[in-house]
């Protein structure tokens, strides 16, 4: 079945509830007389509600329509946002450095607006150390406080040990931040290009060659 509404004489129907071209109920008339409007109107006849008795048709321009509906429902694709879980893993007796970058990271993924599955991989005889894995998850999720909170607790998942963490702030924000920020350097960018090119006036352009010519003068009598 078509998603399309039915428009004009695909409207089968012997009496339409016609809703005018600025939203004003015209009240119940015939297809016939609702069609002719249209016409007068230079409008289409879009039946908005079929299973309404009688249906309920609207006066527009449905090329129109569609397109703006079409933009609308681009933007909110573009602006809408997707729940993304990264990943990050660790070892039990990972060593600072490795640490330092690994945080690093989940600080990125949390600013994004991203939850942050942490997984402890343990091999050997590091399984039967679990609190080495727990007091890890433990402090990565102090060191990454202000910017997100444990969602799932730490639990043994085998030779694993995992927890998530989710982001204090909503993924809109984030992006909506990241933009922000970027407008900012772009325009900061352009002030440093238009702070190299200021054109020199005449009266500052005068003053300059004056200042030089009375100091090629001086020059020239001590000489």
């Amino acid at each position: 079945m078509s998603a399309e509404p039915r428009i004009n004489d695909r409207i089968r129907v012997p009496e339409v509830r016609l809703v005018g071209p600025s939203g004003e109920q015209v009240g119940i008339v015939p297809l016939a007389k609702a069609l002719e409007l249209a016409q007068e109107y230079d409008l289409d006849l879009v039946e908005v509600a079929a299973t309404a008795r009688p249906p309920v048709c609207k006066l527009m321009d449905y090329g129109k329509f569609k397109y703006e509906s079409a933009m609308k429902a681009r933007e909110a694709r573009k602006n809408q946002a997707h729940t993304v879980i990264k990943e990050m893993k660790l070892r039990p007796k990972i060593d600072p450095h490795d640490y330092d970058t690994k945080k690093g990271h989940v600080v990125r993924f949390l600013k994004q607006g991203d939850k942050v599955k942490i997984t402890i991989m343990f091999r050997g005889r590091e399984q039967s150390r679990p609190e080495l894995g727990f007091r890890l998850l433990q402090r990565l999720a102090s060191d990454v406080e202000e910017l997100g909170f444990i969602e799932s607790n730490p639990k043994q998942d085998g030779r694993n040990m995992i927890m998530v963490l989710g982001p204090h702030k909503k993924k809109t924000e984030a992006m909506a931040e990241a933009r922000e920020a970027q407008a900012a350097r772009k325009a900061e960018r352009q002030g440093y290009a238009n702070d190299d090119h200021v054109d020199e006036s005449p009266d500052a352009a005068k003053a300059r060659a004056d200042a030089a010519a009375e100091a090629s003068a001086e020059s020239s009598s001590e000489a």
